[in-house]
């Protein structure tokens, strides 16, 4: 029987009535979307109709997942906000603390060991407040939860930007920073913007070497990394009916790179197929009982072009097998462009690692499929030309891969089987082999690929493919190979050619697992204590941000305008950083050192205007609030784009930053930002960064008629004793002004709690 049952069974009672009511107020058939977001929200059957891209909705969620990472800092917030327990059901996964050094078994004694106080944390935090908890190498969030809780026309959001994974089995689910997520465990409304509707046709079926990876790796060419902001991408048509259930996940787990609100699918005999093999009958028996409810009304898909904003087509039977990269996942290259492409650009073409695994490539299927790879290699006298590594999904995965001996082939050729966790993908990767700073390519099944992300080294060349593609690389050691059409020399000297892979897309013997890692929380945990050393270098008990002090800023200085692409890895990088996510005064310590200074192109070198030297960021900005004065950062496009981190926005706000104001925003970062108390703020006119300069004492006006829609003026004081002034727009609505004026979203919790309890 599936978890939480009878909270799937109330979703779907209350269903049909529901969709028929926001059909009536619509006043036209709906998309599957729209009837899980219209089913979901915070007030009931729906009354009006909400404007895509305009209207901000109260939504009430129903589930919340957390990752080892990002669950820190949310449970410590959620401490503060009064309650006793978690209001909709809610679970931690400790995955992304884990190293990828040695080997699964070495690596996670040795990731425990390190990391003890805080996992003992998260453990007594999940038991106190009724949270199920995931215990280290349980498996990766995303594989678990498609496991174990996404159900068909849920809504469910995660402090992970690839939450979205759960699309694969038809659930709007969205990836949000800790406070968002504060919010619904404390039973409050969970606030967003009306998405707008991209609708991906498929039609045709996959064919030889093209995977479902493949099919995002397409869309991301097309609609780039911020093509998706603002929307909610629903895929159709008779090639979505051919994919499989986890398929469809790697499809909507990668959509948080093109900056999609999510992605889903409507409700399919593959997801029910899925729920059975993960002994979730009772979940596909109930799915099946409101079916219609669960996928779009028939006209839509019959005149897709007038209920979508915009719609791609794509034809699974002509598509080709893609690599994308470097550096951003977005640069995408048919495998039959991507030779001449390393050749033009100068990529290294000597492959120095090849990494199979994560979130978005770790199912059954995938390793099944790279292990056809591995036996012909086997078969064919061939082995691995570079560092090759495996990481499974989950544990469940990983124990029914090895008793089918999909692991075993892929060792035989030289794989390194690594823990159940993030490990490589969010930087925990310790190399080997490779000078510090070496120029180098990579290729991985992972779903991000800026500089530095996976080993810190910004010369690493990182290359995105499905894990059949990586894996027949691998055995070329050459970026220039294409195992669709070249051969390659085996042990013998012979010529020989990789067949297409193969593999299941469940397991023929059903999953079996032996230990899962799952801990139940405590029936009450009234009693529990959840202790905090004062001496802590990794946890920190929080301190509520202060309130806005209600006047306009005045007096701001310049702490970095940054240049180019400024991802929550430039604002604050993981990797080694992992360990501080607890602490928000130690972690501040990476606040925008990997951040590009515009005025010297260098990065984390920025001016202090008090002494006139140049230092880190962290330092500089320390040094401003020791002297009790506030700063502003000024960047360009798409600024936060990447994870959901809201260390990107509580860093700032900790350390004494006022207001960000950039040309435009990636939808978690603002929300985070605005969560924490910050100014999000865009140049009316783009031109206006122009303006901004090293030395510049800057005030932001019209503060004290903070309303929506109404622009706030900044002023530049420059060295020289000229100014400028311009409009700067923003997105705040009634309730994120009062966020702001409160000093946080969290600040207006504890004091409604407070409220709640003296009555």
């Amino acid at each position: 029987m599936a978890f939480d049952f009878d909270m799937i069974q109330r979703v779907y009672a209350q269903l049909p009535m529901r969709v028929n009511a926001a059909r009536n107020v619509v006043g036209r058939p709906l998309t599957v979307t729209e009837k899980i977001l219209y089913s979901h929200l915070y007030g009931g059957s729906a009354e009006e109709t909400h404007a895509r891209g305009e209207s901000y909705v109260d939504f009430a969620p129903d589930r919340v997942a957390m990752q080892d990472a990002t669950a820190q800092m949310a449970l410590l917030q959620f401490m503060q906000a009064g309650k006793t327990k978690t209001a909709v059901p809610s679970t931690v996964h400790c995955d992304h603390l884990i190293l990828a050094e040695a080997g699964a078994r070495k690596d996670l004694q040795k990731s425990i060991s390190a990391n003890e106080e805080v996992f003992d944390f998260l453990s007594f935090v999940s038991n106190k407040y009724g949270i199920g908890f995931w215990k280290p190498g349980a498996g990766i969030i995303h594989q678990v939860v498609l496991e174990n809780y996404a159900f068909p026309g849920g809504m469910m959001i995660g402090t992970d930007s690839h939450t979205p994974n759960a699309g694969g089995l038809g659930m709007v689910a969205i990836g949000v920073g800790g406070a968002d997520a504060v919010d619904v465990m404390a039973g409050m409304p969970w606030e967003l913007k009306w998405p707008k509707l991209i609708g991906v046709k498929l039609t045709g079926k996959l064919q030889g070497w093209t995977s479902p990876k493949d099919v995002i790796l397409k869309v991301a060419g097309i609609l780039t990394v911020k093509g998706g902001t603002g929307a909610i991408l629903e895929y159709f048509g008779e090639g979505a009916e051919n994919l499989s259930c986890t398929g469809k996940g790697t499809i909507c787990n990668m959509g948080a790179e093109i900056g999609a609100t999510t992605s889903v699918f409507a409700y399919d005999d593959s997801m029910v197929r899925y729920l059975k093999s993960t002994e979730r009958e009772d979940v596909a028996e109930a799915a099946e009982s409101v079916r219609e409810h669960l996928r779009p009304d028939p006209e839509v898909y019959e005149n897709a072009s007038a209920y979508f904003d915009e719609l791609v087509e794509i034809n699974l039977s002509e598509l080709e097998p893609h690599i994308n990269g470097p550096f951003t996942p977005d640069l995408a290259w048919p495998i039959s462009e991507f030779k001449k492409a390393v050749k033009e650009n100068d990529w290294p073409a000597n492959l120095s690692a090849a990494l199979i695994g994560s979130c978005t490539n770790s199912s059954y299927e995938d390793v099944d499929r790279s292990a056809s790879i591995a036996r012909q290699a086997a078969d064919k006298g061939l082995k691995m030309k570079c560092e090759f590594t495996i990481t499974p999904g989950s544990e469940q995965v990983r124990y029914t891969v090895e008793r089918d001996g999909q692991l075993d082939g892929l060792e035989k050729i030289g794989g390194i089987v690594l823990a159940n966790a993030c490990g490589p993908c969010i930087g925990q990767w310790a190399r080997h082999n490779l000078k510090e700073g070496e120029k180098n390519s990579i290729l991985t099944s992972f779903n991000r690929n800026f500089a530095k992300r996976n080993d810190g080294n910004p010369n690493t060349h990182a290359f995105v493919a499905s894990p059949e593609t990586v894996t027949a690389m691998a055995l070329s050691g050459d970026l220039t190979f294409n195992p669709l059409t070249d051969t390659l020399k085996n042990e013998a000297g012979e010529e020989v050619k990789l067949d297409p892979p193969k593999g299941h897309e469940l397991p023929p013997q059903g999953f079996d697992v032996k230990d899962a890692g799952y801990q139940p929380p405590a029936k009450d945990g009234s009693d529990i204590e959840v202790v905090v050393r004062p001496d802590s270098d990794r946890l920190q008990l929080l301190e509520p941000f202060s309130p806005w002090e209600g006047t306009d800023l005045r007096g701001l200085r310049l702490l970095i305008k940054i240049k180019g692409k400024c991802t929550t890895d430039h604002i604050s990088m993981a990797g080694p950083w992992l360990r501080f996510r607890g602490h928000l005064d130690n972690i501040s310590n990476n606040c925008f050192i990997g951040a590009i200074n515009y005025f010297n192109d260098e990065a984390n070198k920025v001016k202090n205007q008090l002494t006139g030297e140049y230092g880190p960021v962290p330092d500089t900005q320390r040094a401003y609030k020791a002297a009790g004065i506030g700063t502003v950062v000024v960047g360009d496009e798409n600024y936060g784009e990447g994870s959901s981190r809201e260390h990107a926005a509580m860093e700032p706000r900790y350390l004494g930053v006022r207001a960000i104001i950039v040309k435009s925003f990636a939808r978690i970062h603002e929300t985070n930002l605005k969560k924490q108390g910050m100014l999000a703020l865009t140049f009316a006119n783009k031109d206006d960064y122009d303006k901004v300069q090293e030395d510049d004492v800057i005030d932001i006006l019209g503060l004290t008629e903070f309303a929506p829609g109404k622009p706030l003026t900044v002023v530049l004081h420059h060295a020289d004793g000229t100014t400028d002034e311009f409009a700067v727009e923003h997105s705040y609505n009634h309730t994120q002004i009062e966020w702001f004026k409160a000093g946080s979203a969290l600040n207006l919790i504890r004091e409604r709690a407070a409220r709640e309890t003296a009555q």
